[in-house]
């Protein structure tokens, strides 16, 4: 029997949860999220314009920051998804501030040098409705594989929409052929790194 692997992903986009507004980027994840479930991975994922995730490069800013909270669910995953709306091209500020915080984990390696994420898988997810998915993915996977993640083969979904267009993701009828096809293959590809991870992390390399 294939081994469980646990997901959480942020969906980073600008709108909270409290207005009780659709986003598109919600209905993207929870589709890669449900082809992540065949592969018997579970979990699930939060907005987190929810939580009050203060500007700064440390595990923990103080005065009611709530990222703490949320860096043990990210650290306590096999696989973190990162979802993004594309906004003037880039990826969102909240997801950028959410890069921004796990900066510290540069600083946080173990007696062989490993960062805490050593050990864990992650992929993006943008939507959007202008040019830009491209950038976006750009951005947040190099910035997640800097601060020690590793990235499966086609580490990112996407759709966008007509430039200049009033069609959301959300709207669709139905999910694109080509969409549904890379979700299952992103799915396959980050849940098989995920297991050859967690059976077996990085050695590392001692100091010295």
């Amino acid at each position: 029997m294939a081994q469980k692997l646990k997901i959480f992903g942020l969906n980073c986009s600008l709108k909270s949860s409290k207005n009780s507004e659709s986003s598109s980027t919600d209905l993207l994840m929870k589709q890669l999220f449900e082809a992540l479930g065949e592969h018997g991975a579970t979990g699930d994922f939060v907005r987190a314009a929810d939580y009050d995730i203060k500007p700064g490069v440390t595990s923990d800013e103080g005065d009611g920051d709530q990222w703490p909270e949320l860096r043990k669910r990210v650290l306590a995953a096999d696989i973190f998804v990162l979802g993004s709306p594309v906004w003037m091209g880039q990826p969102s500020s909240i997801a950028k501030r959410v890069l921004e915080r796990m900066d510290a984990f540069l600083g946080e390696t173990d007696d062989n040098g490993r960062m805490p994420s050593f050990s864990k898988v992650a992929v993006c997810v943008t939507v959007g409705n202008e040019d830009g998915a491209h950038h976006v993915s750009a951005d947040v996977l190099q910035a997640l594989f800097d601060v020690g993640f590793t990235i499966p083969a086609n580490g990112v979904t996407y759709w966008v929409g007509e430039a200049m267009g009033s069609v959301d993701y959300k709207d669709l009828k139905k999910t694109p052929d080509k969409v549904a096809q890379v979700n299952a293959m992103l799915a396959s590809n980050t849940a098989h790194l995920a297991r050859l991870l967690k059976a077996d992390n990085y050695p590392g390399v001692k100091a010295g």
